[in-house]
């Protein structure tokens, strides 16, 4: 179920007013991960709405036209979608089933029950953006073999705290993690080395938009490189600082690949223009 907000309200509020629903059943989503706005799922009441602002509600139907994630392409041997932030790529110890892959497994069983779905990727899950799966195991290992090869962009946005001194720059850093997952920056030799070019493409006083593309995949990596330049992404309450923000502002906008089973070059984009507009 998808509304489109009319009306400047807290999240709990609009929904009592515009859902014909009871109201607990309209809190029992909430409370559990099935609302998204602005692409990110989340569970605040008082989750301010701004006029515009799509809201996704997940009823746990099949039809395509209510899922929680966009399609951005599709074929015979790939799935790529736009993965909502706060929701986790893969399954974990503490969660099985509110995952992008049981999304997107679902949706593909729903239309032949002995389909299968294989990750290529991921994001964290504060991150949005452009997820790729595969259809079979083929097609997964020919992309994973060679994936840093085949992928010639991976293209983020953030809206970062401040201005950058170096308009346009390029990051090289070695990243090693904690046991309790914290990702940090280090000169030993055993860190794997974790590259972030970057452009400023708008600015004000209190914030810089960000053009991103990455020559690494390390986990955390645009957030703790920026973080460590004094410029940490806004709404990031692991590296950050504390702000008003309830999401993460990074979107992995853009995938450019090579195709190893169609042979040819592909470029999948998704739009952004709206989403920091109320900061820049």
């Amino acid at each position: 179920m998808k509304l489109c907000v009319k009306e400047r309200l807290p999240l709990l509020e609009y929904l009592y007013k515009y859902l014909d629903m009871p109201k607990k059943k309209i809190k029992s989503y909430l409370v559990h991960g099935c609302i998204l706005v602005d692409n990110h799922i989340t569970t605040k009441y008082d989750y301010d709405l701004n006029i515009g602002t799509e809201i996704i509600i997940d009823t746990s139907t099949k039809s395509k036209n209510n899922l929680i994630f966009d399609i951005v392409y599709e074929d015979d041997y790939i799935i790529i979608v736009n993965k909502p932030g706060g929701l986790l790529t893969i399954a974990t110890a503490k969660e099985k089933e509110k995952t992008l892959y049981h999304y997107v497994s679902s949706y593909l069983k729903e239309k032949n029950k002995n389909n299968k779905v294989f990750i290529v990727h991921r994001l964290d899950k504060e991150t949005s953006g452009i997820v790729l799966f595969a259809k079979d195991e083929k097609t997964k290992n020919l992309f994973q073999k060679d994936w840093n090869n085949l992928v010639s962009i991976r293209g983020y946005y953030a809206l970062v705290h401040g201005t950058l001194a170096k308009k346009k720059n390029r990051l090289v850093n070695r990243l090693l993690e904690t046991k309790t997952n914290l990702v940090y920056i280090t000169n030993k030799n055993d860190g794997k080395e974790a590259i972030t070019n970057y452009e400023v493409v708008k600015e004000n006083k209190t914030y810089s938009l960000l053009k991103i593309n990455i020559e690494t995949g390390r986990k955390n990596q645009i957030r703790v490189q920026f973080a460590s330049i004094g410029n940490p992404i806004v709404g990031d309450s692991k590296y950050g600082i504390k702000d008003n923000e309830k999401n993460l502002c990074l979107v992995a906008n853009r995938l450019e690949i090579y195709n190893p089973i169609l042979k040819k070059k592909m470029n999948f984009e998704i739009d952004i223009k709206n989403r920091f507009k109320k900061y820049i």
